[in-house]
């Protein structure tokens, strides 16, 4: 009894007042979610030149996993601090430093830092910067919206992960054309225009609430939330499992279908498209119907789709279709679960909840690659790894539908 008071305590969602959109509020939203392309678009970079890097410099799977996986887990870590920040300061300051920040990577490598992987390693790391924009993002658009249509705002904003289907689509064909630095130098200038654009035009809005207590005290109190631990678990399977496609969905189908590395690319940018559209399209589901209910659904596809695919079928059109399938339940999915966690989460450490929350989807796509390379190198073959995707798909859709439901009295 004391447990349940205790969870229901910390979910239970702060005293806010409906009311319409501001007319302001969906400008900001454009302008926000711009920016999480942008940012992603950098923090992508890497991933669709994998292949390449690893005939050049003779890289293993694993090292070639390693590679695309290290911007990953450092911009998910990032956002943990990014997103107490942004509680703080506000996205009007955060969204233009951050931007700013991943200017020097983005150079870095594209100019210099692509010569060994001991260089693309450091260069991967700060890369990692980029990833840390969606903790600024979340409650800067979270306060400019009315309860009610927080779900579809924050999907929307959500979209800009969409940035990565950028760098699918446009990276190597950059570097065949111009020179393995042309696509940093173009991402450079893009996030520069950026940077000076929302320093210019971007405004928190009007009784956004700032936490009183210091910066170090609120991760512990962020912590000590239910609905911190049961977002991120979610989130580490939805989110965690798009992030691991889009970096290693390349190497996945030239290893195991002998694909070109543009049509590789061509189709991880189709499978991170669909990702996109439907997280909006589970953020609205979410408005309407609850994020619980979502989430759920959202799994089922996810497990069904993970034991399809182990078995390695045709590309057309059973693993087409499984793979679609994927994108659209994960991008759903991860729209639900920050529905869950706007719904539910104090206004002021909102950032915060969001920095670990997004830090566990992060890390959760960081480990896949690593796996699969792993088992790809060993067996030579990726059936094991969707297997175990599927496992935690079952597990995490065991405790949605039966705890997080009980909890969240079905929302």
């Amino acid at each position: 009894m004391v447990q349940q008071m205790s969870e229901q305590r910390d979910t239970a969602p702060p005293e806010r007042t409906d009311g319409p959109v501001p007319g302001r509020a969906w400008p900001r939203l454009a302008l926000a979610t711009a920016g999480f392309a942008v940012s992603f678009w950098a923090w992508a970079l890497l991933s669709p030149l994998g292949p390449r890097f690893k005939e050049s410099l003779g890289l293993t799977s694993f090292e070639q996993s390693l590679l695309v996986a290290v911007p990953v887990v450092v911009g998910s870590l990032g956002r943990i601090p990014v997103g107490a920040l942004t509680d703080r300061y506000g996205g009007r300051v955060m969204f233009p430093l951050v931007s700013a920040a991943t200017i020097v990577p983005v150079l870095y490598v594209g100019l210099a830092g692509h010569s060994s992987l001991a260089a693309l390693l450091a260069g991967g790391f700060l890369l990692g910067i980029g990833g840390t924009s969606f903790a600024v993002g979340v409650p800067f658009v979270n306060a400019w919206f009315p309860p009610e249509r927080r779900g579809l705002a924050i999907g929307v904003f959500g979209m800009g992960m969409g940035g990565t289907a950028i760098s699918a689509l446009s990276t190597v064909k950059l570097v065949d054309a111009y020179g393995t630095s042309a696509p940093f130098l173009i991402t450079a200038a893009v996030l520069a225009v950026y940077a000076v654009a929302a320093a210019l035009l971007l405004r928190d809005a009007p009784g956004r609430a700032v936490p009183t207590e210091p910066l170090a005290r609120r991760p512990a109190a962020t912590l000590r939330l239910s609905l911190t631990w049961q977002a991120s678990a979610l989130y580490a399977v939805a989110f965690g499992g798009y992030v691991a496609f889009s970096v290693y969905l390349p190497t996945y189908l030239k290893s195991g279908y002998g694909l070109t590395q543009a049509d590789a690319a061509n189709r991880m940018a189709g499978f991170v498209l669909l990702a996109v559209a439907m997280r909006p399209v589970g953020g609205w589901l979410s408005d309407r119907i609850g994020p619980v209910r979502v989430v759920t659904g959202t799994l089922v596809v996810v497990l069904a789709a993970a034991l399809v695919q182990s078995s390695t079928p045709a590309l057309t059109p059973v693993g087409t279709a499984a793979f679609l399938s994927l994108a659209g339940a994960l991008g759903a999915g991860s729209g639900a679960v920050f529905a869950l966690v706007a719904l539910l989460a104090p206004a002021n450490r909102l950032g915060s909840v969001t920095g670990v929350v997004g830090a566990a989807g992060g890390l959760g796509g960081f480990v896949p690659p690593l796996v699969m390379g792993s088992l790809y190198g060993t067996y030579g073959s990726y059936a094991l790894g969707l297997l175990l995707l599927g496992a935690v798909a079952a597990a995490a859709l065991t405790y949605t539908a039966t705890r997080l439901r009980r909890t969240t009295a079905g929302r």
